[in-house]
């Protein structure tokens, strides 16, 4: 993984919560944590959210070490070129946009030395396409952990055909350092988990949509029956409704109408009813 304990430096580029989840469970490995979240706002946020979660895990007597020591090691930076150049691990974790990512992964491999290992937290988009744009290939891989980030146990390893023996190594240490479980996937679309997980949640909407049952109804079926800890329609409200759309009309043009979005789906995100973030979804949160 390089380097030795808390000397080790990562990076995460975007703070939002799924960014500043993966810092603050990087922060627990004993690491320098750069984080990329540009504009002073943004960055105090994104300092906030990660402040919080390592005090709610302290309050959950799971920290190591304390409050004071752990954000001593958060380091916030405005653009992707600050990224220190003696990073062993850089994580991307902007928007499921193609472009941006592109533009993002090239700055950050710029910005790093060619051991480093570069990984995209994307759960859907093509790696192989996103590795297509870099110089070092073979230093890239996906890594997709879930939301919320601190407490989920699983991250998907996604393996593009470049991707060097060494970094898949590295990345499932990394992973099980975290205290997390690794699945290695081949890139393919959806992966493993966002394939299944979102074909669930549509068929969710269209029973809903149908009137089979209500929200509640449905996701404790699923809940009670298949000892799933969070019902379809629950999940996708954490998710977000528009990023669930937009990953089902990737996933609908690459694998076909299978993964068509139902009209209520887009109806709610028309109507910014995300989910959790906005405090109504299938479900209301307010």
């Amino acid at each position: 993984m390089g380097g030795a304990g808390p000397r080790r430096t990562v990076g995460v580029v975007g703070g939002g919560r799924m960014g500043g989840g993966i810092a603050q469970a990087l922060l627990g490995t004993g690491a320098q944590v750069h984080v990329v979240e540009a504009g002073d706002a943004a960055a105090e946020g994104a300092r906030a959210r990660i402040v919080a979660g390592v005090e709610e895990t302290e309050r959950r007597g799971k920290l190591t070490g304390s409050v004071e020591e752990t954000v001593s090691r958060l380091h916030l930076v405005d653009t992707v070129a600050e990224l220190p150049g003696d990073a062993v691990l850089v994580v991307e974790a902007v928007p499921e946009v193609p472009a941006l990512k592109i533009e993002v992964l090239r700055a950050a491999e710029a910005a790093i030395g060619p051991d480093a290992v570069l990984a995209t937290n994307t759960s859907s988009l093509s790696v192989t396409e996103l590795a297509a744009a870099l110089d070092r290939p073979a230093r890239f891989l996906g890594m997709h952990f879930f939301n919320p980030v601190p407490a989920s146990k699983l991250v998907e390893v996604v393996v593009a055909p470049e991707t060097a023996a060494d970094v898949v190594a590295a990345a499932r240490a990394w992973v099980r350092e975290l205290g997390k479980t690794d699945v290695v996937v081949r890139d393919s679309p959806g992966f493993a988990s966002s394939r299944l997980g979102v074909l669930l949640g549509l068929e969710a909407i269209r029973m809903l949509e149908e009137g089979v049952a209500d929200a509640e109804a449905i996701d404790q079926a699923m809940e009670l029956g298949y000892r799933h800890p969070m019902g379809p329609l629950r999940s996708t409200d954490l998710v977000g409704l528009d990023v669930r759309l937009a990953i089902a009309d990737y996933l609908a043009g690459t694998l076909g109408d299978r993964f068509a979005a139902p009209q209520l789906l887009r109806d709610k995100v028309a109507a910014g009813d995300l989910g959790r973030k906005t405090g109504r979804g299938f479900h209301d949160y307010s």
